[in-house]
């Protein structure tokens, strides 16, 4: 009888030879194994991760319409540093700055200097290390030390500007927010800038909370100490989020460039710019606003073409799928798609108000982001909570506040587009199940509660 071991006609998947032989981990197995039988592997272990769509932790985007993934399956091949061979896709990326150029108010649209990331990580790290060499360049030019540059923002910042300061030696100078000033508004601020100071960071959508920071108020407050001791200190507004949604939802709040003194926007175009991940962008005022010699002439691949970035190789198929929603949806578009998320976010924030355990403390207004603390002393937490909703699937984390605020534990939801009014009500009944249950349990508090970050 002949050996009919691998006639995948005969033989059930789950019973052909590499699927009963244990799959090598951390090692590189001596044999190759069938492509169907490795996809099968893979595909089957991360169904323990959780579901994407459920994740309300997240401000990665986590859908597209089928016509973007037909995109970017034809797309994703694409090395967009290789501009000779893909001039189109090279193209592209300068329309999309064009249109986030307008978009934030430029002084020169039809020309912008900005460039694609990887996401807005590297885009925050471009936009510091530009303050930092046109600090040091000007302090040079008159003779003064270098040795000492410090960048003020919020202590509600975003883990990427830690890194930038460990990475880049910059001195982080954080402005504590508190329960008078539960935003960096400027009030102060004279107290942490100096002439060694870079910059300080505006934030449009605070990581823990979705509030916007007053970009008007922090400029104006800069105004002021350039008239009263004459440093003149620029402005990167991260709007990691809310540069995707303050245009469109709140379209007379004064934040981007119309700001004299803001020389640099980030965005994730990955977040409410509503891509898969991951794509950032980052734009500066003016040409002069990124200084020369932070840009490298490259000779690669058939022409010189100028780089600014912290990777080199990276696909391009997510800029052309921004450049997809941008002609797909165009202003009324997005302005349709992130009102459907802020109308969301409110109507679980009213939800929540009719719940005596809670008291909402972010409703929605700025960015589509619901954030709530506990009011009542009974013995369960917010990360009981937490973990009562992973049961049915969804991810809502609590955290603590950052430094100052640090003993108040807080509950955040990020509505994004995908996050329906059926699920929304899904979601509703199942909180207030979890707090009926604990509710009825006698949930003594942890001595110590795990402290959660989410900043990434």
């Amino acid at each position: 009888m002949s050996d009919n071991s691998d006639n995948l006609e005969l033989n059930p998947l789950y019973a052909q030879r590499d699927e009963l032989r244990s799959v090598p981990r951390g090692k590189l197995g001596q044999k190759p194994m069938l492509a169907e039988s490795a996809y099968q592997i893979i595909h089957d272990e991360v169904m323990l991760d959780g579901n994407s769509r459920l994740n309300l932790a997240t401000f990665v985007g986590t859908w597209m319409d089928d016509y973007a993934r037909r995109l970017y399956s034809e797309s994703f091949d694409k090395n967009i540093i290789d501009k000779d061979e893909y001039p189109q896709t090279a193209r592209i990326e300068e329309y999309c700055l064009q249109m986030l150029a307008d978009l934030w108010h430029a002084p020169d649209a039809k020309k912008p200097t900005g460039t694609s990331t990887t996401g807005s990580s590297e885009a925050c790290m471009l936009a510091g290390l530009a303050f930092k060499r046109k600090w040091q360049n000007a302090r040079r030019a008159s003779g003064q030390d270098v040795s000492k540059p410090n960048l003020v923002m919020s202590s509600a910042v975003q883990v990427c500007w830690e890194k930038f300061c460990n990475y880049f030696d910059v001195e982080p100078r954080y402005v504590p927010i508190s329960d008078e000033h539960s935003v960096f508004d400027g009030v102060d601020l004279e107290k942490y800038v100096d002439e060694n100071t870079i910059g300080v960071v505006a934030i449009m959508g605070v990581t823990y909370t979705g509030r916007y920071e007053p970009v008007e108020q922090i400029a104006a407050a800069l105004d002021q100490i350039q008239n009263d001791k004459g440093l003149n200190i620029p402005i990167h507004v991260d709007g990691a989020s809310g540069a995707m949604v303050a245009p469109f939802l709140q379209p007379d709040l004064n934040w981007d460039f119309r700001l004299s003194r803001v020389k640099s926007i980030n965005t994730s175009g990955h977040k409410y710019g509503l891509v898969y991940p991951g794509i950032g962008w980052v734009l500066w005022r003016n040409a002069s606003d990124l200084p020369e010699d932070l840009v490298f002439k490259v000779d690669y691949l058939g022409g010189e073409m100028p780089t600014f970035s912290l990777n080199f190789s990276r696909p391009g198929a997510q800029v052309l799928l921004q450049y997809y929603l941008f002609l797909r949806l165009g202003f009324e578009g997005y302005k349709e798609v992130q009102q459907a998320s802020q109308t969301v976010a409110k109507k679980l924030a009213k939800a929540l108000t009719e719940f005596s355990q809670f008291k909402v403390i972010s409703d929605g207004s700025d960015i589509p982001v619901v954030a709530w603390t506990k009011t009542d002393q009974n013995n369960w937490s917010l990360y009981d909570l937490s973990e009562e909703l992973r049961i049915n699937g969804w991810q809502v984390p609590a955290y603590q506040l950052p430094a100052n605020l640090t003993e108040t534990t807080v509950q955040r939801i990020v509505v994004r587009n995908g996050l329906s009014m059926e699920m929304t009500d899904d979601l509703i009944d199942d909180i207030r199940e979890a707090v009926k249950k604990l509710d009825q349990l006698d949930c003594p508090l942890p001595a110590e509660p795990k402290k959660k970050s989410f900043k990434h």
